[in-house]
């Protein structure tokens, strides 16, 4: 191994420490290119995934790194992981070897064509498609991404009738639901707050409402959140009262403002700010604040509420940016006290003074 090899080794190593610790702590384990490593599910992610599916058989058109055929391995008989790269076929390959899984099979090949010419059926299909590098712009559909999985739906399904699609976490959810047939379930999946992918169960011939389900691994437990998207709510409005309730990542990117007022039965700040306020203290899936004062944005005002000078700011349904806050109040990041900027449901622009529960 050459010593350009080594050093490669040894970056792909450390950014695996948290993300892939079964890989980072097995030895014999050899690593790719870092850009595999950013590409691939984290072992959080991929153990969420292998927990929504089950069967015999599975097939990983787009296999990369083999993360998350390694869990369904132990979910399913057999796994068959494909991938262009030969290089990292071989890779996986000899990484499974070091991990004792006995279940995978790889092949450095296309892995649409391998499910469409191969004379067997699968209980799932298993694809993870990539944006083109060629696409611009943050909003795209699914006939942007490689595999273009629009366009070969009707052949899978003649193989399967299950199919999972894992995608970026900017993927316009109603343009892919579009795009799609049979779709059965979206799990919105973010960890500590960030929304990492969203996963699309399609069932062949489903046509009932769609169930939208939002998850938030955290280190001691998950937040959860459903809803179907078929099922009309209202919310509730209301002035700011005692406790204001942030939903977290997974909820935002769901869209299911309204299910989330009718759920918890909590109001709603205004239509557009996605901030929510009860009079009493709820169990919640995201942030949870006490409203210490309830302001109209005055800069004076507030550094008189705020004389440590540090305060932790956010903005929902605001005209002006976090940067812009800071500068014209030159109040710094940090502190016990956090600022919501926000619109009531007046319209006028407020500050929503809380400590954190």
């Amino acid at each position: 191994m050459s010593s350009k090899e080594i050093v490669e080794q040894i970056e792909s190593k450390k950014k695996c420490s948290s993300k892939l610790p079964t890989w980072f702590n097995a030895s014999g384990i050899y690593f790719p290119n870092k850009l595999n490593i950013e590409q691939t599910s984290s072992e959080l992610t991929a153990k969420y995934k292998s927990e929504l599916i089950n069967g015999k058989s599975i097939v990983d058109v787009t296999g990369g790194f083999g993360v998350d055929c390694y869990y369904f391995s132990k979910k399913f008989e057999s796994v068959i992981h494909c991938d262009l790269n030969e290089n990292l076929s071989k890779i996986v390959k000899h990484n499974y070897a070091q991990l004792d899984v006995s279940n995978i099979e790889t092949f450095s090949t296309n892995g649409i064509e391998y499910v469409i010419n191969s004379t067997n059926k699968f209980d799932w299909i298993y694809i993870d498609p990539s944006r083109r590098n060629d696409v611009k712009g943050k909003v795209f559909l699914l006939k942007d991404c490689l595999p273009d999985v629009p366009e070969n739906l009707s052949s899978l399904f003649k193989k399967s009738s299950n199919i999972l699609i894992k995608t970026s976490p900017i993927l316009d959810l109603k343009s892919a639901i579009n795009e799609l047939e049979f779709v059965k379930e979206i799990h919105i999946v973010a960890v500590k707050n960030e929304v990492k992918e969203l996963l699309f169960l399609l069932e062949k011939d489903y046509t009932e409402s769609i169930n939208i389900k939002t998850v938030n691994i955290l280190k001691q437990s998950n937040q959860t959140f459903n809803f179907e998207l078929s099922i009309e709510s209202n919310s509730v409005y209301s002035q700011p009262l005692t406790y204001l309730f942030e939903p977290n990542s997974a909820i935002l990117k769901s869209g299911g403002f309204q299910n989330v007022s009718n759920q918890f039965q909590i109001a709603k700040l205004h239509q557009h700010s996605h901030l929510y306020t009860s009079e009493n203290l709820i169990t919640f899936p995201g942030r949870r604040f006490k409203i210490k004062a309830n302001i109209q944005y005055d800069k004076k005002q507030l550094r008189k509420l705020i004389p440590t000078g540090k305060a932790n700011i956010t903005t929902r349904n605001f005209p002006q940016s976090v940067m812009d806050i800071r500068k014209k109040t030159k109040l710094k990041d940090g502190g016990k006290d956090y600022l919501f900027f926000t619109t009531n449901l007046d319209g006028k622009h407020i500050v929503l003074v809380c400590e954190k529960l």
